[in-house]
């Protein structure tokens, strides 16, 4: 047995890192329109305004802010805000959705801005120029014969939940975000059969770092998003029960360093909770036995209510969707710290792999394991929904671009895709991340490229924004069109 005749090949994008359009069709600002990019500020900065007329920068963390008292997010004149404009998918996508085509998409794993269609929240009412805007967008998937996978929520409210509200940690977000979910689904429910509520919703965890206070916050916040995630899977799953709905989460997997048994619990424990403790409660529909061994140690308190408890095991997910980069190693031996970069955490350097321009572990055999180790504890179907290979790509005279390297990642990846699979991993789905170039979440940049599809634009936005057709988006057809067989 190989790929299932009916397996989902594609590749993913979001709103608020393709899309642009900024202040376009009644959309109002969310917190990226606002940052920096990250490679001429070196961290990731948004940008505020003082009663005086001054202006200041602060950094960021996904969703994690802090303003001096009266300061308000504005951008500063003069300088370059990378998500303004993007890879200028709000403009372009009728092309670029072709191009995806012309590939053989089978999915397109994609968001929609909140701050699109209820720019001003549930009470000021819907925009229908961005609900308009989606519905153009499906209409062009179903004219290329490609079906999306709909994440309702990646970074993309309005700033002013975040100014105003206090974003997550503030429980009434959950109804605001429910009735946008719901008003979503309810509008599209004639253009998608696959949704999901959040986007790698683990991120919440790491918001508050070392700080005390920030911690209890961020785990506020994430739970919030987990009551929030249940009940729109309920909504979908009372009205809607022919389609299916799943919650993602970023997967940060890790190895032990070495045979020390302190150095396998510790890789078993980081695995509880940055991994599983999110996915165990969406898919079995409550907190998993750890989680007040967690708690403890950080020194967090919940009030999880009754009717928490029963939105959570009334909304189970019908699939489980994760993201894999690379694999982190963790150990106990302080002198053997060697730290190494990655996408939410940093760990230790594993002497048996190669690493990407940005550091990170390039471990192909990883993702056959954890699939095997992910299968085996919910026995539901899964969705790699983000994988791919951030680098820097070459435009060359002629227009080509010769991206072997990204080649040679994906293929190995998808082979072990291929093992798993054929070992018993029910797996429906494969999205490569950022197939169309876009700006990178965490650092704001465009050069650390992913795309089959290369966009002439610069860290400071300079550039045609036209497309050109990398070597992999060749290779990439290949692969689709012989379901994965062909990928030499």
């Amino acid at each position: 047995m190989s790929f299932p005749k009916d397996f989902l090949w594609g590749g993913g994008i979001s709103a608020n890192q393709s899309e642009g359009g900024w202040n376009e069709g009644d959309k109002t600002p969310n917190l990226s329109d606002f940052q920096l990019g990250g490679s001429i500020n070196k961290s990731r900065m948004a940008t505020y305004k003082m009663p005086d007329g001054s202006y200041g920068k602060t950094p960021v963390f996904v969703e994690s802010i802090e303003l001096p008292k009266g300061a308000k997010l504005a951008c500063i004149p003069g300088e370059f805000y990378p998500n303004h404009k993007a890879t200028d998918f709000y403009h372009q996508y009728k092309e670029d959705i072709a191009r995806f085509g012309e590939m053989g998409f089978k999915v397109l794993n994609l968001t929609l801005s909140w701050s699109r269609i209820f720019p001003n929240g549930i009470k000021k009412g819907i925009n229908r120029k961005g609900v308009e805007y989606y519905h153009s967008v499906f209409a062009q998937c179903r004219k290329h014969g490609i079906q999306p996978l709909v994440h309702l929520y990646k970074y993309d409210m309005p700033a002013f939940y975040i100014t105003e509200w206090g974003g997550w940690s503030n429980r009434d977000l959950i109804n605001e975000f429910v009735d946008f979910a719901k008003t979503s689904i309810n509008e599209f429910k004639d253009d998608v059969n696959y949704w999901s509520t959040f986007n790698e919703i683990n991120i919440a965890q790491f918001a508050g770092v070392n700080n005390k206070e920030k911690i209890q916050k961020a785990y506020e916040s994430l739970h919030n998003q987990l009551v929030a995630s249940a009940k729109v899977v309920k909504h979908l799953h009372d009205n809607y029960p022919e389609k299916k709905i799943g919650c993602m989460v970023a997967g940060i997997f890790n190895y032990a360093y070495t045979c020390d048994p302190l150095d396998q619990i510790l890789s078993q424990k980081a695995l509880q909770d940055n991994f599983y403790y999110c996915a165990d409660t969406f898919v079995r529909g409550q907190y998993p036995s750890y989680a007040k061994r967690l708690w403890d140690e950080l020194g967090v308190k919940l009030k999880i209510t009754e009717d928490d408890r029963v939105a959570l095991m009334n909304g189970k997910v019908d699939f489980m969707e994760f993201s894999y980069y690379f694999c982190n190693v963790v150990t106990t031996h302080k002198e053997e710290m060697k730290n190494i970069s990655g996408n939410i955490l940093a760990g230790l350097k594993n002497p048996y792999i190669k690493v990407s321009d940005w550091g990170w572990a390039i471990d192909p055999k990883g993702l056959k394991f954890f699939l095997h180790e992910i299968y085996d504890r919910y026995q539901i179907p899964l969705f790699i929904c983000e994988n791919g290979l951030g680098a820097f790509d070459v435009l060359e005279n002629d227009g080509r671009i010769h991206d072997k390297y990204r080649i040679d990642y994906l293929r190995e990846h998808i082979k072990a895709m291929k093992e798993a699979v054929e070992e018993g991993v029910d797996l429906i789905g494969y999205t490569t991340w950022g197939c169309l170039d876009l700006v990178s979440l965490s650092t704001g940049e465009i050069r650390k490229r992913y795309g089959f599809v290369y966009v002439d634009v610069d860290d400071e936005g300079n550039g045609t924004y036209k497309r050109y057709k990398k070597d992999s988006f060749y290779w990439y057809k290949k692969v689709i069109e012989s379901n994965g067989e062909n990928i030499d």
